[in-house]
């Protein structure tokens, strides 16, 4: 097979690449890309990215937020582990298998002396730890295979971004996280880099080198590059492509008891309301309508906290707390 070399490790640029190589490469060969990207939080298709992703970690620590055209659950990337993705011609999408991918990648790993198992429908272990997922797309005529094969990914990174708020939670998810995946590094023969790594794999896959690389036309780069600004960089897609949903969370402070309820469409607050024996100055439904139309943001919500807070509307509840309720993942009952 050919390679295709992806143009750096800008997750929303990357993710952008897989979508437009499978609409528009159309190439009459299998081809493949081995990439990395920064650290990043990439959410299935039809995935709630507000259930999935702990805003406050991504948003402190330059997570990146990515969605993808293919289904199946989130997952965490960063420069401790590589992607690929095939790109193939097939008959029918009732032609495809799973199997039939995951092989070649096994297969891969075993020419350079790391023995894996398939397991299940699309899953990759070593010593019944997991070290690959993947996931798939069919689009006119053509397949996307594209996966994860964790080298040395930090996992307590993985866990924070993925769905842990509170750091009383975060010993006891990361080492139910560590029990359930290996990194391939810790098997792999001494001394051998990443950077290595993909190199064996992209000789092995390229048929000893022979294969070569698909270059890319720079119209082909211009059009993969606008479909990162216009997409896949927008938070439209990335967070108001949601499924609509509902959002529930209570807490008690010094200042009374709260509830917060939210409903959102494409990722908009549609209706909110809050209850609790909160001792409010003032009634807090003289600010709901600022909070319809607002995406489901912290930075969106803060401001009309912020704008109101000498109506104290909550009592003695401060803004703090209140945001705390609206985003504090551990607490919250999230219905799609």
């Amino acid at each position: 097979m050919q390679y295709i070399n992806y143009f750096n490790h800008d997750a929303y640029t990357n993710i952008a690449m897989d979508a437009w190589l499978l609409k528009h490469l159309k190439p009459t060969e299998p081809v493949f890309a081995l990439w990395q990207n920064q650290r990043a939080v990439i959410v299935g298709e039809n995935q709630n990215t507000f259930s999935e992703v702990n805003a406050d970690y991504v948003t402190e620590n330059d997570v990146q937020v990515v969605r993808r055209v293919s289904g199946g659950g989130a997952v965490y990337h960063d420069l401790g582990n590589i992607c690929f993705t095939f790109f193939v011609p097939v008959v029918s999408s009732a032609s495809v298998d799973f199997h039939q991918f995951v092989q070649p990648m096994a297969d891969a790993l075993a020419a350079v002396g790391i023995d894996v198992t398939i397991s299940g429908r699309n899953d990759l272990e070593i010593d019944g730890k997991k070290v690959s997922g993947n996931a798939q797309r069919y689009a006119g005529g053509y397949l996307m295979h594209h996966g994860t094969l964790l080298w040395d990914t930090d996992v307590d990174a993985m866990v924070r971004s993925l769905n842990v708020a509170d750091e009383k939670f975060m010993s006891k998810a990361a080492k139910s996280v560590r029990a359930r995946v290996g990194n391939i590094k810790d098997y792999a023969p001494d001394n051998l880099t990443i950077d290595e790594f993909i190199a064996q794999l992209r000789y092995y896959l390229t048929n000893e080198g022979r294969d070569g690389e698909y270059q890319l036309t720079d119209t082909q780069k211009t059009a993969i590059l606008a479909l990162r600004d216009q997409q896949f960089a927008q938070w439209s897609w990335n967070y108001g492509q949601s499924p609509d949903f509902m959002y529930h969370n209570h807490a008690k402070y010094q200042g009374g008891s709260i509830d917060v309820h939210v409903n959102a469409v494409d990722g908009k607050i549609t209706d909110i309301d809050f209850t609790g024996d909160f001792l409010g100055v003032r009634d807090w439904r003289e600010m709901k309508p600022q909070f319809i139309g607002l995406p489901f943001t912290k930075t969106a919500v803060a401001g009309v906290l912020l704008a109101n807070q000498d109506g104290q509307y909550f009592g003695t509840i401060t803004n703090e707390e209140l945001l705390a309720v609206f985003f504090q993942k551990d607490e919250v009952e999230t219905h799609v």
